[in-house]
């Protein structure tokens, strides 16, 4: 049996960043908004919870933020970890906007903090929030309260029933029972479907099911599901997706930021054969950060084990987790399960192939490279001589994918290239827009907040006027 309840001017399908900026965003605009958080209260905030900092285009200091960040500089770095598949329009005005985004997050709430150490000089580009993602969707649920947007959890949106180019109702289920709303305006901003291992698999193939999900566990992607099969205009590749290489002994789901691993470029990475496959000092932050998960996901078994020594273990940020800690490489071969004998000659290639290591920054670019190793090491190519030895497993982890809803500038769907007039997405949901592959650190919380900002005053506009 469907129960009617009474319907809001604005539903909100998500309870994330994206979501969250669109909600306020409607209620200031006078409209009444009910969210719709298929997590239980504890869990809320979808990916969001994880995250930590925000990439933010300015013109000189702002906030946290030091120097500037250009629109030109901001782009360049998108468009090197997107390889160019990125919608143009929609990047810049994520990009253009996110100035403007800083002083409104912290006027509802959200407060920052300097830059953390160990993370590659990020001061000019990304603001870290006090607390982390969890601190920020707390403030703007606070605030969210404070307007009076009403919050359902543990209510699964299930069905949104598209007629004649506008949603005409919505179901959701909650506690066994199925509800019905008929909102003036609609927003999805309910993530990706990385959850769904199945479908992960169906994009994959088998190796998916070796990934673990790094993002929440709610994010099963069914009102995405719901929607192309009733023919909305669909962006981006389902096999691609915002996949990093966490440490390998994270959670199935939900392991999140603290799983991350930075110890890359001061390392050697190997295969289950103890075979390095690929440059570990390729670039700095964000791109080489955001291409070993899929490089990880390639590999037999999709494992890999980094290798450091005692010099190198302080360079960077380490996981939740310990390292794997021996006073010999062919101990370390033991404990992390690699055959001995082909670790110990992987090493010492790469130790001959080393050079003057004089000009090492663990920082930056610094030109200390192999010579006449195969794939070479360009930056920060140190001999692993010096005991204890240190290692990490490491597993494909996914935060969220990038098949999703296709939006225009006003964050509006759409069916047969006319406008739905009545629904809008914003955050992970849309992202494949400007995302088509690789991930730019922080970007996923400047789409969503330009985004559900924009969704938020459309659907409000719509709204009031219905």
């Amino acid at each position: 049996m469907t129960l009617p309840v009474s319907s809001p001017d604005i539903l909100v399908v998500g309870g994330g960043n994206a979501a969250l900026c669109a909600a306020i965003t409607a209620a200031e605009a006078g409209a009444r908004v009910l969210i719709l958080e298929t997590a239980p209260k504890p869990y809320r905030g979808g990916n969001s919870r994880h995250t930590r900092n925000f990439r933010c285009m300015h013109h000189g200091p702002l906030g946290p933020l030091v120097d500037s960040y250009t629109e030109e500089e901001y782009l360049a770095d998108l468009l090197k970890v997107t390889g160019g598949k990125t919608n143009e329009g929609l990047a810049r005005l994520a990009i253009r906007t996110s100035e403007e985004c800083l002083p409104w997050m912290e006027a509802h709430g959200v407060r920052f903090q300097p830059s953390l150490s160990g993370t590659l000089s990020l001061a000019r580009t990304n603001a870290f929030f006090l607390g982390g993602g969890k601190s920020l969707v707390n403030a703007y649920y606070r605030t969210a309260k404070a307007l009076g947007v009403e919050v359902k959890y543990e209510a699964a949106v299930t069905h949104l029933e598209l007629v004649d180019g506008r949603i005409e109702y919505v179901e959701y289920s909650q506690g066994g029972e199925t509800h019905r709303l008929t909102p003036k305006s609609v927003v999805v901003a309910s993530g990706g479907f990385q959850a769904d291992t199945d479908w992960l698999a169906r994009a994959w193939g088998p190796a998916a099911k070796n990934f673990l999900i790094r993002g929440t566990r709610y994010n099963r992607g069914v009102v995405l599901a719901d929607l192309l099969d009733q023919d909305i205009e669909q962006v981006g590749d389902p096999t691609q997706c915002h996949a990093v290489a966490i440490d390998g002994r994270a959670p199935k789901f939900d392991g999140g930021i603290v799983t991350r691993l930075d110890c890359v470029p001061f390392s050697i990475v190997v295969n289950k054969d103890a075979q390095r496959f690929y440059d570990e000092g390729e670039d700095v932050w964000p791109k080489r950060y955001a291409i070993w998960g899929r490089l990880v996901a390639a590999q037999p078994d999709q494992v890999g084990y980094v290798i450091i020594d005692a010099k190198s273990l302080n360079l960077f940020m380490p996981s939740v987790f310990p390292p794997i800690k021996a006073d010999t490489l062919e101990e370390l071969a033991g404990k992390m399960g690699l055959p001995a004998d082909a670790l110990a000659k992987t090493v010492a290639e790469f130790n001959a192939a080393c050079g003057d290591t004089s000009n090492f920054h663990p920082t930056e670019l610094d030109g200390v490279s192999t010579t006449g190793l195969t794939p070479p090491k360009t930056n920060w190519a140190r001999p692993i001589t010096e005991a204890p030895f240190y290692g990490y497993s490491l597993r494909t982890g996914v935060t969220f994918t990038y098949l999703g809803l296709k939006v225009d500038e006003n964050a509006q769907c759409s069916i047969g290239n006319r406008p739905v007039s009545n629904l809008w997405a914003a955050g992970e949901t849309m992202a494949g827009s400007i995302l088509g592959q690789g991930y730019l650190a922080g970007f996923g919380m400047t789409i969503g907040t330009v985004f559900g900002r924009i969704a938020g005053k459309e659907a409000a506009a719509y709204a009031n006027a219905n």
